[in-house]
């Protein structure tokens, strides 16, 4: 893994060599709050030649963390240099011209190795802009000592929860927990249903709204799950954190969430014995196509100091660094032979299931556009249970399209 990553860094040209990184320059990368990001900036500068990084902390919300850098980019701001970016703000940000294209020895050691989901998290328009990081996908979580076998499908999943509930005591959970807020977590929810189905929400072009026969269809398991008797009653209002609690207190048997929440239950002794995961449930039988989350380094289109700013993000996003990342903060790597590596075992003992989905995972639609998309999906789907699939993919179909063409005021 060391050859893949780490070591080789020093073997490749877009290296000027080791040093002391005490130069006269500062690459500056700004990035959300990440518990043990220091030490890996700490490790790069032991090694840069000529520069020094210096981390800057972004809000922890994504929202506080796109305007800070928006407004700043806007303004042709010099002062940053790398920028860790959402999945969902490459095309936005490469077609306003404000992120440099990876080309050359960059591109090519970004692309080798990276798994190809996440890679195309990076690319707009066949170029590739941004250095994946860390990933991230959903499992089922389901409790052990209730349910022998996980549920392939949905409709396993709600006959599952339905019989815990009938079967069982007043303390016998049945509950299905999950993310069904007006926000962006709906629309991850909404997207990976359309996308197992093979659907589309838009054409390839991300110019044209579709929301074709597949994303009706998951408009309809959408809203069966909604007025099911399994869902919890909160889900119109939950978030990651809303799920995860549920199942912590009793409530759930199964809950679809992000793999911190395995991390979360070791406090819970009682729960985290029976703790179990599984791919996430499919549509139709087959795999699901999961939508991805994550970050992707970028270098500011202002940057007075490139080379090393391509530098710097191939140190950070190494292999040997997404390896000490997901051990010590939970994030998943977007570098294949990380999973491989035997220290992952213990902290990831989920790798092979994270694994196996981000090799079937998708992406979300891919427009400059997406934060009004996301506000329009968001909002015509809340709340889930008064989803009418034919009528609501006429509305949605709509809105999207008044959003791509900026008509008219966004809900």
């Amino acid at each position: 893994m060391a050859a893949a990553g780490g070591a080789a860094l020093i073997a490749s040209s877009v290296l000027a060599g080791c040093g002391s990184g005490d130069g006269g320059i500062t690459i500056n990368v700004y990035k959300y709050p990440q518990q043990n990001f220091q030490k890996i900036v700490d490790k790069c500068n032991a090694q840069a030649d000529g520069y020094r990084i210096e981390y800057h902390k972004l809000p922890r919300e994504a929202d506080g963390q796109r305007e800070q850098m928006v407004r700043r980019l806007a303004a042709g701001d010099t002062g940053m240099d790398v920028l860790a970016l959402d999945v969902t703000w490459t095309a936005e940000l490469a077609e306003a011209g404000w992120i440099k294209e990876f080309t050359g020895e960059a591109k090519s050691r970004v692309e080798d190795g990276t798994l190809e989901t996440p890679l195309e998290t990076a690319r707009y328009e066949g170029r590739l802009y941004g250095a994946p990081d860390n990933t991230n996908v959903q499992l089922l979580w389901y409790r052990g000592d209730l349910v022998p076998t996980p549920p392939k499908t949905w409709h396993e999943m709600i006959e599952m929860g339905s019989r815990l509930q009938n079967d069982g005591d007043d303390r016998t959970p049945g509950l299905v927990a999950a993310q069904g807020k007006q926000y962006e977590g709906l629309v991850v929810l909404y997207n990976t249903l359309v996308n197992s189905t093979g659907g589309r929400i838009l054409d390839e072009s991300g110019t044209k709204a579709v929301v074709d026969d597949g994303a009706v269809k998951a408009l309809e398991v959408l809203e069966e799950f909604a007025d099911s008797d399994v869902v919890d009653p909160s889900f119109s209002n939950a978030v990651e954190d809303d799920a995860r609690l549920s199942m912590e207190n009793g409530k759930a048997a199964f809950q679809l969430n992000w793999p911190y929440v395995y991390a979360a239950a070791q406090a819970k002794p009682d729960l985290a014995k029976n703790l179990k995961w599984a791919p996430y449930p499919s549509v139709d039988g087959g795999a699901a196509k999961v939508t991805v989350g994550g970050i992707n380094y970028g270098v500011s289109a202002f940057t007075e100091h490139a080379e090393e700013s391509f530098d710097a993000v191939l140190c950070l996003r190494s292999a040997e660094n997404q390896k000490f990342a997901a051990i010590n903060d939970g994030v998943p790597p977007t570098i294949e032979s990380v999973y491989e590596d035997p220290e992952m075992a213990e902290p990831y003992p989920m790798k092979e299931a994270i694994l196996e989905t981000l090799k079937n995972a998708s992406s979300r639609p891919v427009t400059p556009a997406y934060q009004n998309v996301s506000t329009v999906i968001s909002t015509i789907l809340s709340p889930p249970a008064d989803i009418d699939p034919r009528g609501t993919a006429d509305r949605l179909r709509t809105g999207l399209q008044d959003a791509l063409d900026s008509k008219g005021v966004l809900p």
